[in-house]
């Protein structure tokens, strides 16, 4: 029975650290940006060791090639099928058609070179250029995955703040009710007036489980941005809080963007790839120079193998190949021109990307002011009220109209500094400034 138990508590899996995973917003980027985090990070990764090994494969056409063999035969020929028949003249001897078997050895290394091959140095020199682009295209994907990530934690950090908002209502729902009820043993209250404040607390607890539920949901929608397991708990350490934004012209932020965003640079040096293939195709015109030899032994056997060797140069002068040639260099040509225009579409989306966000931020700025000013008056009107409603001048509803503006008035608040954090990620994003912007 002790072996038993003891079996099964070494067959029993790790316990998990007690207490949820204390999370801030720049930690949440910087697990997603990991080389293990986010797959399009993994995958982007990978895409940049393919992009490498590519490269290691064009700079291997302007290496020697060495190749070493060793080789031992026993043969038996028929030299009437060679062609070879041969006469002597001397009678009653025949020379012998069929010779055989005897052994042939053979040992050499043999090399090649290609001494001026224009073709295949441009072919180098484009994909040391697609490494380049394949690591832009990292650094393009570390941003997009950090603005994800930042987008789903303000998500989930605007879901704590429903909640929150959501228990405050509960509360004073329950503090009106609880005045209600005062007020009707005093005598100056009605039945009525306890309905309709239990009907609002009703309401607000409704309100409060239906925002718990979308702080898990949004909980689960930032663990999957991360890459991280879904089952770990989290505790969110950042607010929404307003930060202002240092103003900035359309023009400074165009520059700025066509400075830093790594998708640009990746579309500009895919540009570049593109041109320097097209150029190595046509240099497939010019003739190439390689030299080849070899050096070894051969023989019967060991003991009577002689060194033999080998050594040359090469001109290829290319001719006619049916049009493949010329159709690959219009093919080549062609994908150049595709990566021009999609670099100007690229610089057109940031202007775009770089407008709507200021548009936005603006905007989400002005609808910050008038939330806070409306939750100022709302939190005044029902002050107001409830001493109206003590004092007995005002009925129950006066108080109910003014608890409901004030609910209305908080949500507000959460929706526009929500909204203005996400627009300072827009901008943040349309200008490649995400990773920076949350350190």
């Amino acid at each position: 029975m002790r072996f038993a138990w003891i079996c099964l508590f070494a067959m029993a899996p790790p316990m998990r650290a007690a207490g949820p995973l204390q999370l801030s917003l720049k930690r949440a980027v910087e697990i997603a940006t990991s080389p293990e985090g986010n797959t399009r990070i993994q995958l982007s990764g990978e895409a940049l060791k393919q992009a490498e090994s590519r490269a290691a494969q064009a700079r291997a056409a302007l290496l020697p090639d060495l190749e070493a063999a060793f080789s031992e035969q026993n043969l038996t020929r028929n030299l009437a099928a060679q062609g070879i028949s041969i006469t002597v003249p001397i009678p009653g001897f025949h020379f012998p058609t069929f010779v055989g078997p005897f052994s042939t050895m053979d040992a050499r290394v043999t090399g090649s070179q290609n001494v001026l091959d224009f073709s295949s140095i441009r072919r180098f020199q484009a994909s040391k250029v697609g490494i380049a682009a394949a690591k832009s295209d990292v650094s393009g994907s570390a941003e997009q995955v950090a603005a994800q990530v930042a987008r789903a934690y303000l998500a989930a950090v605007k879901a704590d703040a429903d909640v929150e908002v959501a228990q405050a209502n509960v509360t004073l729902s329950e503090a009106v009710l609880k005045q209600s009820e005062n007020q009707k043993a005093a005598g100056t209250g009605t039945g009525i007036d306890i309905t309709r404040a239990r009907v609002q607390l009703a309401n607000d607890r409704q309100k409060m489980l239906v925002a718990q539920n979308q702080r898990r949901s949004a909980q689960l929608q930032l663990l999957r941005a991360m890459g991280v397991r879904l089952d770990t708990e989290l505790e969110l350490t950042d607010k929404l809080a307003y930060v202002p934004v240092d103003a900035i012209t359309v023009e400074q932020a165009k520059a700025q963007a066509l400075k830093e965003r790594p998708d640009y640079q990746a579309q500009q040096e895919r540009e570049r790839n593109a041109r320097l293939s097209a150029s190595a195709t046509k240099l497939e015109r010019l003739p190439a120079v390689a030299a080849f030899g070899d050096y070894g032994a051969n023989g019967t056997g060991l003991n009577n193998a002689l060194p033999t060797r080998t050594i040359g140069i090469q001109v290829r002068v290319p001719l006619f190949d049916g049009g493949r040639r010329d159709a690959r260099r219009e093919e080549s040509a062609s994908q150049y021109r595709s990566e021009k225009v999609k670099t100007n579409d690229v610089k057109e989306q940031i202007e775009l990307d770089v407008r709507l966000a200021l548009d936005g931020l603006q905007s989400a700025e002005d609808q910050v002011k008038v939330a806070r000013e409306g939750l100022e008056l709302a939190e005044n009107e029902l002050t107001q009220a409830r001493r109206r409603y003590d004092a007995g001048v005002a009925i129950s509803v006066e108080v109910t109209d003014a608890q409901t503006r004030l609910e209305r008035a908080r949500d507000n608040q959460t929706a526009a500094l929500y909204s203005y954090n996400v627009a300072r990620i827009d901008l943040a994003q349309a200008t490649g400034a995400v990773r920076r912007m949350v350190q």
